[in-house]
């Protein structure tokens, strides 16, 4: 393989890997999240990059270092408790949450602003949406290419464009932050919100095929191919992430922390450009969720006809993820978005572990350290759950991390190490 043919895919595959990541959370949090931290925008800034995009390029390093393949490292839980948590994961990234919600995403910002809400409107938009995404994502390895040539860059140079205008032309004046002290788990929370680490494992799946069709068999070829184009995808949603972020943050003084997140970003962009920018805008937001919804489609498509040993083939499941997701998206953005966070409160914590303990695997002989550090992050997350939503339950505070969103780390490391001194035996070899 040619050294100018491996940089050229590379470069491709940074910028694919980019749209398939930024999609409708990737838009409207940050900006969201400069507003509600107002003078203080950076710290929550880093929270959100390390929960965000930071988990999801170890994730896709824990990938390659596994073989790619994620069922290597989901089966550490033992092979039903494995699968049953990446059909969780892929549901979550697809049709449940992350899918519906780039085309509720949609309808918001390209339909809402110009002919108004109402049911009708919504139920059009996104059989329009998911019917031109059906038929982009019939042929992955050509989604790929279009991606990293032609939808990506343009995505990333229109993003640029608002950053640069919204500073040179700021909304206004960055309030001081007098009343937000739960800034890192703000940005954590919504980190989470974006599902990237999960969609990290996930996009593995696609990733991995389309290198060998392209020939490259090598596996220290593809984890460079794949390892310096995530970190160019990275590199590039960073700078996105912190333009945004400080939009919102020039907003603090303009608009009440209660507002719509969607609402937000159409305001900001509206007081940017003016109406004609921002219609020229509202379809960079489209790009960004066509991007990211096409990628989801196609990795759901790929992972239940793997699972289901081509009994459901790849077409009939790109067609029925598809539409489900219609239903699902005209439940609206905030529904979703509600619905999502108690479920990726539980589910998230655990990937992270996983994640994490691949890097050391070759020194984990005990199968029960993944297992039981996995099961007492779920536990800890139960109980933070119920303590936020349903009952207060006060000792939760005392626990470490507990106020920066982190309080699992120290539930798992004590359950990891029951895990180590239950033996058990590895069930499949190291890799």
């Amino acid at each position: 393989m040619k050294t100018s043919n491996i940089t050229r895919d590379t470069l491709i595959l940074g910028f694919a890997i980019f749209s398939m990541y930024f999609g409708a959370g990737n838009i409207i949090f940050p900006p969201y999240l400069g507003l509600i931290s107002s003078s203080d925008w950076k710290i929550s800034f880093v929270a959100y990059f390390l929960a965000d995009i930071g988990f999801a390029t170890v994730a896709m390093f824990a990938l390659l270092k596994v073989g790619g393949n994620v069922d290597n490292l989901t089966s550490k839980l033992g092979a039903i408790n494995g699968k049953i948590l990446m059909a969780i994961i892929i549901l979550c990234i697809g049709p449940l949450i992350a899918l519906p919600r780039t085309g509720a995403v949609t309808y918001e910002m390209l339909v809402v602003p110009y002919f108004g809400a109402s049911t009708f409107n919504s139920l059009i938009t996104s059989i329009i949406y998911f019917g031109l995404i059906l038929f982009f994502t019939l042929r992955p390895t050509s989604m790929i290419e279009i991606l990293g040539k032609v939808l990506s860059p343009l995505l990333f140079l229109s993003l640029i464009i608002l950053i640069i205008k919204g500073i040179f032309t700021p909304i206004g004046e960055i309030s001081q932050n007098t009343t937000n002290d739960k800034l890192f788990f703000d940005g954590l929370l919504l980190g989470y919100q974006t599902l990237d680490i999960l969609a990290a494992l996930a996009f593995g799946i696609i990733i991995i095929k389309i290198l060998k069709t392209k020939g490259y068999t090598n596996q220290k070829t593809n984890f460079k191919i794949v390892g310096y184009a995530s970190l160019i995808a990275a590199f590039a949603i960073m700078i996105v992430y912190f333009g945004l972020t400080y939009l919102g943050a020039t907003s603090s003084l303009v608009y009440e922390t209660n507002i719509e997140k969607v609402t937000l970003l159409n305001n900001i962009i509206f007081q940017v450009f003016g109406s004609n920018g921002a219609i020229i805008l509202a379809f960079v937001v489209f790009l960004a969720c066509f991007t990211t919804g096409s990628a989801l489609v196609s990795v759901t498509a790929e992972y239940f006809s793997k699972v289901s040993q081509g009994r459901f083939s790849y077409k009939k499941l790109v067609i029925l993820t598809s539409l489900f997701a219609v239903v699902v998206t005209n439940f609206g953005l905030e529904t979703i978005i509600n619905f999502a966070a108690p479920i990726l409160f539980i589910v998230y914590p655990a990937a992270i572990i996983l994640v994490i303990l691949a890097f050391f695997d070759n020194y984990i002989d005990n199968l029960n350290i993944y297992k039981f550090s996995s099961f007492g992050a779920i536990i800890y997350s139960i109980f933070e759950l119920i303590s936020n939503s349903y009952l207060k339950l006060s000792f939760m505070e005392n626990i470490p991390l507990a106020k920066e969103g982190l309080g699992w780390i120290l539930p798992a490391i004590i359950f990891g190490i029951i895990g180590f001194l239950i033996k058990s035996k590895r069930v499949r070899s190291k890799v």
